[in-house]
Formats: structure tokens, C-alpha cells, sequence
């Protein structure tokens, strides 16, 4: 028998239990350190073997790791606040198909490089799907960035300036889901429109796109003025897509009718 196997024969319990504290800090198992005692327990009630109580302690690690992963997914996406499509109020928006938000809940259209727009006035829930649907495509394991359709132009206009466009560009080409908010309501100068086209086409059949809009598509040259390069952005985003409208009566809008009518 080797030292170190008669040393582990003689640990106490209190010994034993330091020892796989210490062996946990080392190996970076947070979940097992935390949660070996109420396993020692459940194992000991429920007369598991000595790999049933093994697996307990790893399979338990291994959720937590990816619970983990999933958070880092979500927080790196970039989302302005927290939105779930569980929390969706389908109710108080009819023109919403629930088939179809869960069909696109299940991430298909972003395997196949898809695009996604969501089309309807302020208020209707456009930002509520945007912002759930990459929170849902997060925890599935995709990579997602969010941003807002002003604030992308912007950072491509600086890094045209400062020679970084193409790995700008090249940066947001290689996320699975690139998410654009609350374009169409600033209009864009042709060198941002042409930079924007230039993240589309970089993206074109490979990588899936969604966008928010509170115009819809005849309304866009408000927003891309070169009539020709509005027809090649509109057919980027349309080509092999999917379009969700979300109509035109404001469920904030409704919301706070209701409550001050409540109030009253």
C-alpha cells in the first residue's frame, strides 16, 4: 500500500471533508464544493453506488457550467434590458402569431443564415421579440450581438475613419445572430447607408440577421435616401426571410390608457 493510499484510508470525516474543499478550489469545481454535502446526504437516503453518487456530483457541475455559459452568452450579447418571450403578452397583441414567434424560438432560421424582420409601429412589441427571440438564441448556444441601427452606423463611420473598417465589419460577420434595433427612425446619409449594406452583404446567406422597424419597407427611403441602394438593402433583408409584422395599435400606448382609466 503507497503513503499517500494509507494516508486517504486514515482521513476522518472532517479531514476528508477539507480535503475535497481544498481539491475543489484547485480543480475549479464550484458546484461540487457547494453541493457535496447535500448529495452525501441524498446518496446515504437513497443507497445510491459509489458512480451513481459521482455522477450526482458531475452531472451537477455540468448544468452549472453551461447555466454559466448561457449567462455569459446572454450579458455578452449586448441587450439594453432584460426581455423574455415567455413574458410576452400575446393577448394584448392579436396581429402576433404565437405559432410563429415559437417557430422562430427554436432557432432554425439562424442555422440557415436567415434573415428576420420585424415590422410595426412603436410600441407593438417589436423590440420586446427582437431582444427575447436573441435572448432565447443565447441560451441555445448561439453567439448574438445586439445593437441599435444608429449606434452600428456610427461605429463603422469611426472605424472608416481610423482605417478598422474591415475588422469592424469581419467583427460583427462572425456572430451567428447580429441584431438591429429602431432602424428607420433616423435617416441615414448615404456613407452610412453604404456601410451598413456593406455589414449586410458581409453576412448575406451565411450568418442570420434581425431587425426592428417602425416603417415598413415602402417607408424606408426616408431612411436610405438612394433610392437604388434602399431597394439592395430592403432586398438583403427580405430575400429568403422571414417577416413579422406587428401592427400598428401600441400596447404601451393601450397600457397606459388602462391604467389611468383604472386610476380614475
Amino acid at each position: 500500500m503507497t503513503s499517500a493510499r494509507r494516508r486517504r484510508k486514515a482521513l476522518t470525516e472532517q479531514a476528508a471533508t477539507a480535503a475535497i474543499d481544498q481539491a475543489c478550489r484547485t480543480l475549479r469545481l464550484p458546484t461540487i464544493r457547494s453541493s457535496v454535502e447535500d448529495v452525501v446526504v441524498t446518496a446515504e437516503h437513497e443507497q445510491l453506488s459509489y458512480r451513481g453518487f459521482l455522477a450526482e456530483l458531475l452531472l451537477g457541475e455540468c448544468d452549472d457550467r453551461d447555466r454559466r455559459r448561457s449567462a455569459r452568452r446572454v450579458k455578452g450579447a449586448g441587450f439594453p434590458r432584460e426581455k423574455w418571450l415567455e413574458d410576452f403578452d400575446f393577448d394584448a397583441n392579436p396581429a402576433i402569431n404565437p405559432a410563429t414567434v415559437n417557430t422562430l424560438a427554436t432557432g432554425a432560421w439562424i442555422k440557415a443564415g436567415e434573415p428576420l424582420c420585424l415590422i410595426g409601429d412603436s410600441g407593438t412589441g417589436k423590440s420586446h421579440l427582437l431582444i427575447g427571440l436573441g435572448t432565447a438564441a443565447a441560451q441555445q448556444g448561439f453567439r448574438v450581438r445586439y445593437t441599435l441601427a444608429t449606434k452600428l452606423v456610427n461605429e463603422l463611420v469611426e472605424a472608416a475613419d481610423e482605417r478598422q473598417l474591415a475588422k469592424t465589419i469581419a467583427r460583427y460577420g462572425r456572430v451567428d445572430l447580429l441584431c438591429i434595433d429602431e432602424l428607420g427612425y433616423m435617416e441615414l446619409d448615404r456613407r452610412g447607408a453604404e456601410l451598413l449594406f456593406q455589414v449586410l452583404t458581409e453576412r448575406e446567406e451565411t450568418n442570420a440577421i434581425a431587425i426592428a422597424s417602425n416603417q415598413p419597407f415602402s417607408g424606408w427611403t426616408r431612411t436610405f435616401t438612394d433610392p437604388r441602394l434602399c431597394a439592395a438593402i430592403i432586398d438583403r433583408l427580405t430575400f429568403a426571410g422571414n417577416i413579422l409584422e406587428t401592427g400598428s395599435t401600441s400596447y404601451r400606448l393601450a397600457h397606459a390608457r388602462g391604467a389611468r382609466n383604472h386610476a380614475g
